[in-house]
């Protein structure tokens, strides 16, 4: 199968500049190769343990760093290694391609520093399962099926558990209300992806997105971090974090997509919410109420009959 990366080959003499773009290129083929060995099932569920993994990661930096400026640091050090990878070419698109791809980005930027200020405040799994709210929106979005309004309710009852409107919780309204709007961003992105790609075809479009997504979130990810963004062992986990996050899993479902439908692949995405409190309670010590549970239980159920029985949405 032919590789999605544009490998460029050099030759490479003792002090040769291009000695490190030649190894990283041989880096991401071989990455490649064991990707494609692999069941794209499994990909795809390595992949939300990756993200929900890294956003674990990445909370352990917002004493340091704060929320923003972790997800400046890791989202900026994404946006380079994903420059690395794919090599846009800026000088071969038009000027209303690189508006689809700005606006893209401004639906990451805002995505990110929403969920990060909502994993700030509440626990993960709650954050992932609220966020999770938006694509599953646009999936059942202007649906007559009789049957979309099944999934509606149980999404509505698990996020209603989840309300701070009930005396036993003890959820911070406010990280309720960032995971809703990044679970608007969410689908932004969902709706802006297919043009995106159409503009610049292959990882160029989303380089690019993450690219500005950064631009958009230094000034605040500076202001609130600070000299610490320098620290050597903050840049190191904000590495891992970006790599974690974004670099991996786009890569893993970027493979799997190519040997799946795209149905299968919804089905096995709609597993985060449950995926992200496992990880919060292994990684973070986040233990849920029965209360948190069930909603995540019913939003996950809600995303999985959408996705299984919706209607067939083309790959693009």
């Amino acid at each position: 199968m032919q590789s999605p990366f544009p490998i460029v080959h050099h030759p490479i003499s003792p002090g040769d500049p291009s000695a490190f773009r030649a190894s990283f290129d041989r880096t991401v083929q071989q990455a490649q190769s064991l990707g494609n060995s692999l069941p794209p099932s499994f990909l795809v569920l390595f992949s939300s343990f990756v993200i929900q993994i890294g956003m674990a990661l990445s909370k352990t930096l917002f004493d340091s760093l704060g929320s923003a400026g972790a997800a400046f640091i890791c989202k900026g050090i994404a946006a380079l290694l994903l420059l690395l990878i794919w090599r846009p070419r800026l000088s071969q698109h038009r000027w209303q391609d690189y508006g689809v791809v700005a606006l893209f980005g401004l639906c990451i930027a805002c995505m990110n520093l929403s969920i990060f200020a909502a994993v700030e405040r509440v626990p993960l799994g709650v954050a992932s399962t609220l966020e999770f709210v938006g694509p599953l929106g646009v999936a059942i979005a202007g649906s007559r099926r009789w049957l979309d309004v099944v999934w509606v309710v149980l999404a509505g009852i698990g996020v209603f558990l989840l309300a701070p409107i009930h005396g036993d919780t003890s959820l911070d309204p406010l990280g309720i209300g960032f995971a809703l709007i990044s679970g608007l961003c969410w689908a932004g992105y969902i709706l802006l992806s297919a043009p995106a790609g159409r503009a610049m075809p292959g990882g160029s479009g989303l380089a690019l997105a993450i690219s500005f997504a950064t631009l958009i979130m230094a000034p605040l990810g500076i202001q609130q971090a600070g000299a610490a963004l320098l620290n050597p062992w903050i840049l190191g986990i904000a590495f891992l974090g970006g790599c974690l996050t974004t670099v991996l899993p786009y890569s893993l479902e970027f493979i799997a997509l190519k040997r799946m439908s795209t149905r299968v692949f919804g089905v096995l995405m709609s597993i985060e919410p449950a995926i992200a409190a496992i990880v919060g309670l292994l990684f973070l010590h986040e233990a849920l109420g029965v209360r948190s549970l069930i909603a995540i239980l019913l939003v996950t159920l809600a995303a999985i009959g959408a996705t299984l029985f919706g209607r067939s949405t083309p790959t693009h």
